[in-house]
């Protein structure tokens, strides 16, 4: 690995498993910097974030993930990072995938850790409403988004310089991959194993409310 690779982990009551997330991230990429964002936190999650981490950033109460994420991509791009991957601290994601996230930047400038559906661990809940939200960010995108609610991506830092998107919690994720896709910048997909047991901070309500109104910004786009 040649390009300076930053990994930006966005950490809320997380304290129980961020531990191995940041672990397995050393394992898989090694001199990768790793940034964490305790986003008003609760419990030990600073602690083991300042024990693990090259940087921290601290947020005195818990303001959402978007604005976690957008703080961790600012300490990144100030440390050089020339590739920036996101990850979530719940253990969702194995980090042993991380390389093949990196890896894919070399044809493209954003890559997405895409969960199977079918035949898979994720609850059928969440596969019908991982299904129509892929497929109302692919028509707001215009392109293919095949699992538009992951956390683990990968960027080039040229693009998250670019584009900043809408929103600090779950919408901007959204919004951001949205205003990716409709400025041109490349978006690839990685198959990543689906990860669960540990609880999720999505609320199946007001956050899917988020996601639906940062699509919604995107309307004009998409239907002219």
């Amino acid at each position: 690995m040649t390009a300076r690779v930053a990994c930006v982990v966005p950490a809320y009551n997380a304290a129980a498993r961020v531990g191995g997330v940041i672990a397995g991230l050393r394992a898989s990429l090694p001199g990768a910097i790793v940034v964490g964002i305790d986003d008003g936190s609760a419990d030990r999650t600073r602690e083991v974030l300042a024990g693990g981490c090259d940087a921290l950033v601290v947020h005195p109460r818990n303001f959402g993930k978007g604005r976690a994420l957008r703080a961790g991509f600012e300490e990144a791009l100030a440390r050089g990072a020339e590739h920036v991957l996101t990850i979530d601290a719940d253990g969702q994601h194995d980090p042993a995938a991380a390389p093949r996230l990196v890896a894919a930047l070399a044809g493209a400038d954003v890559v997405l850790g895409a969960r199977p559906r079918a035949g898979s661990a994720m609850p059928a809940h969440r596969r019908f409403s991982n299904a129509l939200s892929s497929a109302c960010v692919s028509l707001a995108a215009g392109c293919r988004i095949p699992d538009s609610q992951t956390g683990y991506r990968a960027f080039r830092a040229a693009a998250l310089q670019a584009v900043d998107g809408f929103g600090d919690r779950y919408d901007f994720e959204t919004d951001l991959l949205i205003r990716l896709a409709r400025r041109g910048f490349r978006v690839a997909t990685v198959r990543v194993p689906t990860i669960y047991g540990s609880e999720s901070h999505f609320h199946p309500v007001r956050d899917t409310a988020h996601v639906i109104r940062a699509i919604w910004r995107h309307r004009a786009e998409v239907f002219r």
